[in-house]
């Protein structure tokens, strides 16, 4: 749960999920897919690479020699292996994806996409803020319920990772005393603290929503953040309420 590691994860897999909708927009578009594919995956590994180096930099500033060993080890395959959470996790990225361009652009209103938004509007503010902006646009194409299957999702994915926090929390102090990272633990749990309220407020809140251009919410971006960002949130508090527990004495 390294914060250089945890931005890489997030950072790569905001990469892949951008890439995999504009595909989805060529092949909705009538593109050519033997001409847009490999501009695609170039797009993807440019930016996928511009966020590594960024990541490394900071990993590297630990400490050359002990960066270097550290890199090595965690290639190893049993460091490659996801764990509960993350496999659990990258499950829900790939249901909320499905849903998102398979099932909610044809099931807009029926009882079900209805049942669903019904029950995030009143749970999540956000969704307010976004169903908003979605009518001034003119918007939906099953963008309100492939939010609110997000947002199911993002919900009981953070109830099952709550669960083994304290396990998590064990396991980084572990991983803390091996490698130790160059921000102390209690401030990378403030930093981690800090983005998680952030993202509260950006998107639980939905106070992002009132300043996207109707552009941005029918395009790529708009897509990341409907499909992501709620996942990507509880990921988020999860991740800072483990490290935050892991910061203290353990006992």
């Amino acid at each position: 749960m390294g914060i250089a590691r945890l931005l890489a994860k997030g950072w790569v897999l905001v990469c892949l999920y951008a890439g995999a909708h504009a595909l989805r927009f060529t092949i909705l578009g009538g593109g050519d897919l033997f001409v847009v594919v490999p501009q695609v995956i170039v797009s993807v590994l440019l930016f996928a690479a511009m966020g590594l180096l960024f990541v490394g930099g900071y990993g590297a500033s630990a400490g050359t020699q002990r960066f270097h060993a550290f890199r090595l080890k965690s290639f190893k395959l049993p460091n490659l292996v996801p764990g509960f959470n993350e496999a659990v996790f990258a499950a829900f990225v790939l249901l909320g994806f499905l849903n998102q361009t398979v099932y909610a652009p044809h099931h807009i209103s029926d009882s079900v996409a209805s049942a669903f938004e019904a029950a995030i509007y009143f749970a999540v503010p956000g969704q307010h803020a976004l169903v908003d902006a979605l009518h001034r646009c003119n918007l939906d194409g099953g963008r309100e319920f492939g939010s609110a299957f997000t947002w199911l999702l993002a919900v009981v994915f953070a109830c099952s990772a709550v669960s083994r926090l304290k396990l998590t929390a064990g396991l980084i102090r572990i991983e803390r005393t091996l490698h130790p990272e160059v921000l102390g633990p209690t401030t990378v749990a403030a930093v981690l603290g800090v983005a998680a309220i952030v993202g509260i407020q950006c998107f639980f809140v939905g106070s992002l929503y009132a300043f996207l251009p109707c552009g941005a919410l029918a395009e790529i971006p708009g897509a990341v953040l409907i499909g992501l960002a709620p996942l990507l949130l509880a990921y988020l508090i999860f991740a800072a309420l483990a490290t935050l527990m892991a910061s203290g004495s353990g006992t």
